[in-house]
């Protein structure tokens, strides 16, 4: 039996004790139970939605983005899956504005219609496109966001073929090409390396889509840049140690049976253990919300662990691909990077306006690793590119929570909306 069946078989085996803790808990909790509002009550009943909580796979979650607000209108926002390949859904999150709206309707349809495309390239190292609703919310009222939902390769079936670093290129610049010209780009954390990658691809085969500006977020450009925890990891035990070792088959009877993969648990296992003592804490805190009947507080616990704790795998070339030329090679910064076999030339970038976003105390892309891609595009004009250190954030703070929407999304609105045009295709 693989780990992975291991795995599997674990959570079949503990399923009736989960439904079990499952029910009890709403048992004590119905009020029409006389011990629902006892200490000894709300203890037992917190206990079995901690056991439940702990033991339960988390489901992909929904963006559950449903209105926004435009110009100071309400608008409504619905999910659009407008692209589509076995291992990418491209979503169009449309607005559209009520016939009520005081009269103002046909003015802010217009408005609506006119508002820059922008590709949001969601990460691919383990969680779900959704982890950056946050990101989408803040952009929405401003910008036509689309965004890459990448699929969880176990449930991709391995008639479908294979999906390498070369095939997220690809796809990259498919979607681009979909949109049309003078699109926008922005990737947060891992996909910046393929971002940049495929717009140097497009610009120097003088591609018409070429998008009109890049940001790109807390990504991996050079590594060797404040190296973190991650990037030594990757550098210490070498690329075979990740082939023997992360690397296994998917299990009968998910779709994807026998892909290999680098499988999500294991990512996320990594994830609690960079900051396990931090997870502790926050769970313990969770407990006593519950007993104390601090609603609020308990539910903000709720939503954050069933986003941060909803995993995907990976396919194992990705993967693979991905921690030898990013983190262990450095290929990108040292000039060796190839797609197709072709040398990507990041000096090509001479029309997309660069924007680079690092957070003070990310604890993943190290300060320096990002703002590296403006040494890389060394011939993209300096009136073109811009660099932003927000203070007092970590990873998650650069494309999340207050400071993000308050101080980070207004400044990618802003460096959009001034270069609307890629340079060399001024349209």
């Amino acid at each position: 039996m693989t780990f992975y069946q291991l795995y599997e078989f674990n959570h079949a085996m503990i399923t009736p004790m989960r439904a079990a803790c499952d029910i009890t808990r709403l048992a004590l909790k119905s009020p029409l139970n006389p011990v629902s509002e006892t200490q000894w009550g709300r203890t037992l009943a917190a206990s079995c939605e901690m056991v439940e909580r702990v033991t339960r796979r988390y489901s992909k979650p929904e963006f559950g983005l449903s209105q926004t607000t435009v110009s100071g209108i309400k608008a409504d926002v619905k999910e659009q899956i407008v692209w589509k390949k076995p291992f990418c859904e491209l979503i169009n999150f449309q607005k559209t504005i009520g016939t009520a709206a005081n009269g103002q309707s046909k003015k802010l349809t217009k408005t609506i219609a006119d508002q820059p495309k922008i590709l949001v390239v969601a990460p691919m190292s383990g969680h779900f496109a959704t982890l950056l609703r946050g990101t989408v919310k803040a952009l929405l009222p401003d910008l036509d966001v689309y965004i890459t939902d990448w699929q969880d390769a176990r449930h991709v079936p391995v008639s479908k073929g294979h999906f390498d670093l070369n095939d997220f290129i690809d796809y990259i610049v498919e979607m681009l090409e979909f949109l049309g010209p003078n699109t926008h780009i922005l990737a947060v954390c891992q996909p910046s390396v393929p971002v940049l990658a495929a717009v140097a691809h497009m610009e120097e085969n003088k591609n018409r889509c070429s998008p009109a500006t890049m940001t790109l977020m807390g990504g991996p450009i050079d590594t060797r840049e404040a190296p973190t925890a991650v990037n030594d990891l990757a550098v210490e035990n070498g690329i075979e140690w990740f082939r023997r070792n992360v690397i296994m088959d998917v299990p009968f009877p998910h779709k994807g049976y026998m892909r290999q993969v680098y499988p999500g648990f294991l990512q996320l296992s990594g994830f609690m253990s960079m900051n396990l003592d931090r997870h502790m804490v926050a769970h313990r805190e969770f407990f006593q919300h519950l007993v104390e009947g601090d609603g609020e507080s308990a539910e903000a616990h709720r939503e954050f662990y069933d986003e941060y704790l909803a995993v995907m795998d990976l396919t194992a070339e990705f993967y693979l691909q991905t921690v030898e030329h990013v983190f262990i090679e450095h290929s990108l910064p040292k000039g060796k990077l190839t797609h197709h076999g072709k040398l990507i030339k990041p000096e090509a970038i001479t029309g997309t306006a660069l924007f680079t976003v690092e957070g003070e105390k990310d604890d993943i892309s190290g300060i320096g690793q990002t703002e590296a891609a403006h040494k890389l595009c060394q011939n993209l004009p300096k009136e073109r590119s811009a660099h932003y250190l927000q203070p007092g954030v970590g990873h998650y703070g650069i494309f999340n929570g207050s400071r993000y929407r308050s101080e980070i999304a207004p400044r990618i609105i802003d460096f959009i909306k001034s270069y609307p045009n890629n340079a060399n295709y001024n349209s």
